[in-house]
């Protein structure tokens, strides 16, 4: 005699968010809690580690058009690690006169820590994105976060874009920053972008990394440090970038007094 039929899965709703959460059992084993396909992402499980999960998100949607809204939902659970891997990157397209939004909440519990190597984020001419990354750290919890914003494809001169992200450390503010570029005369002004279209940075949080210097970083108040570079052109600014999410990666840290 069979069981009861195993029902199908959901298929996923418009507003739907992909969840994705990790746990250490008393073993020491990482687990996936959840992994839960959203309207536009699917996590997917990769080769195992020792000492982490390493989880993969895969887009099921061309990109972004007017009236989608991405979202993604993660937590860490305590002493858990999770290494985020995207496929491949996003491009936001012409939105003929809408908007969009790509909206992420980071959740990392004590002694967690939560490595994002994340791919580029591509606003074409004519796209309108309000993007949100908000992550709430408790103590001793940790998250490093490579980001590449791409203002237009080849040629263009990009589409308007809203950055907001908001980090909390402990209960505390760690770094707060509304990156409003979506007037392109304002953006494109001496001293803000100027000529430059590509913005990319590696954010340390929860703990602050030793050397080497770099000219560009700045430590934030509490636990954590930036580095972001401006360009014109993708490949130098990337391997410079790789090569200190690498270090920053495996390095050891340093915590502020």
């Amino acid at each position: 005699m069979t069981g009861p039929p195993t029902p199908a899965a959901r298929p996923a709703e418009p507003d739907d968010p992909a969840v994705v959460a990790v746990e250490r059992d008393a073993t020491g084993r990482h687990l996936a809690r959840e992994l839960s396909p959203g309207a536009f992402l699917a996590p997917r499980p990769l080769l195992p580690c020792a000492d982490r999960l390493r989880i993969a998100l895969v887009g099921t949607r061309a990109g972004l058009l007017a009236g989608d809204d991405l979202r993604l939902h993660v937590s860490v659970g305590p002493g858990a690690r999770l290494e985020l891997v995207e496929a491949s990157g996003l491009v936001a397209y012409d939105h003929r006169g809408g908007r969009s939004a790509w909206r992420a909440r980071i959740d990392i519990a004590a002694g967690g820590r939560l490595d994002w190597d994340g791919k580029p984020f591509v606003v074409a001419h004519g796209a309108w994105v309000d993007r949100t990354m908000e992550v709430t750290l408790a103590p001793g919890a940790r998250m490093l976060w490579r980001d590449t914003l791409v203002l237009g494809r080849s040629g263009e001169r990009g589409g308007r874009v809203r950055a907001r992200t908001r980090t909390v450390y402990d209960g505390r503010e760690l770094l707060v920053e509304d990156l409003d570029l979506t007037d392109p005369e304002m953006r494109e002004l001496p001293g803000v972008l100027g000529p430059n279209r590509i913005i990319g940075s590696v954010t340390a949080l929860g703990a602050r990394p030793s050397g080497p210097p770099h000219p560009y970083r700045t430590d934030l108040a509490g636990p954590g440090a930036q580095v972001r570079l401006l360009g014109t052109g993708a490949p130098a600014m990337e391997a410079d970038l790789a090569e200190l999410w690498d270090h920053w990666r495996n390095e050891s840290v340093v915590e502020p007094r």
